[in-house]
């Protein structure tokens, strides 16, 4: 099939009533409940797909004796038609509230390092320039947050990209690592120990991020490296309600970021132990979806999050 020009839209004059349509059939498959909805003929409405197919040159739905299937070419067609229509009302969206004296609406993502740090240190960076813009950050893994920025649901995020098939139509600027710590509870006593190494450490009760997790697999590979046996008194979890609640409690040790690991220390909620662990994960950084045009307000905390990582190197 010949590769079609970027904008064929334009040649074709794509009309948001298609979109709507394709949307229609997707939800109704059907062709006169489809018509029936958008208040067109279902001779309109097939004529209208029709076009759109001798346009793209593939069959967009399969024409079934009790209604219609999208093929795998409607079913991309159907999602971008959503996306643009999502885009487009956010687009009303952030006029609206420009005219009403504000800055509109940005939904960023963000793992758990960058979340305890450089984001809240961008965010108060950006109000003080646009006091009225409206955030909305989600903090998840990178896997959720990819997930939700290809469907439109996020202008940016602040994450990895795990997996090369997931990096299609991604931009991503890598911003800083990530190293680990080794924590525990304030006043414990490992923090009087001068030189402290690995040896003195492999042999505590830990508490860790469950196998199959990157870090605890970088965590075991530290030890094994040094000769040591990794560490076989654990409880394995990742929640940070009970990991602060057991470190409280008892002589445990925990693996955490080193960011993470400062803001919680800065509220005296645990101490950091005096040992570099050569241990840490991938770089993290910004990922954006490449045809995605970003409003005034999610440039706006886009350049607020560079700056501030920038100063935090």
């Amino acid at each position: 099939m010949e590769t079609l020009n970027p904008n064929w839209f334009l040649k074709a004059r794509l009309k948001t009533r298609q979109l709507l349509l394709l949307i229609a059939l997707d939800d109704h498959r059907n062709i006169h409940r489809a018509a029936e909805a958008l208040h067109m003929t279902q001779p309109a409405a097939s004529k209208q797909i029709k076009d759109l197919e001798e346009m793209l040159d593939v069959k967009l739905f399969e024409r079934l004796p009790r209604g219609m299937e999208p093929t795998m070419f409607g079913e991309t067609m159907v999602r971008h038609a959503r996306m643009a229509l999502t885009s487009l009302a956010l687009a009303h969206d952030d006029i609206v509230a420009l005219k009403a004296g504000l800055a509109g609406q940005v939904e960023v993502g963000v793992i758990m390092t960058p979340a305890m740090a450089l984001l809240p240190r961008a965010i108060a960076r950006i109000k003080e320039q646009a006091p009225m813009l409206r955030i909305g950050a989600h903090v998840e893994t990178s896997n959720i947050l990819l997930d939700k920025l290809q469907h439109g649901m996020l202008d940016f995020m602040i994450g990895r990209i795990l997996e090369k098939e997931n990096s299609a139509g991604l931009i991503y600027e890598e911003l800083n690592e990530e190293p680990a710590c080794a924590v525990v509870r304030v006043g414990h006593p490992l923090l009087e120990v001068e030189q402290l190494e690995l040896k003195h450490i492999a042999g505590q009760p830990w508490i860790l991020p469950p196998h199959g997790s990157i870090l605890r697999h970088r965590f075991d590979m530290m030890f094994r490296r040094a000769g040591l046996d990794i560490p076989v008194n654990v409880v394995d979890t990742t929640a940070l309600l009970l990991i602060t609640a057991l470190l409280q409690q008892t002589d445990s040790l925990h693996v955490m970021p080193v960011d993470v690991a400062r803001y919680y220390a800065s509220l005296n909620v645990l101490s950091i132990l005096p040992i570099e662990l050569p241990c840490k994960m991938d770089a993290f950084g910004i990922i954006r979806q490449k045809d995605h045009l970003l409003s005034p307000g999610a440039e706006l905390l886009l350049q607020a999050v560079r700056v501030t990582a920038q100063e935090m190197v």
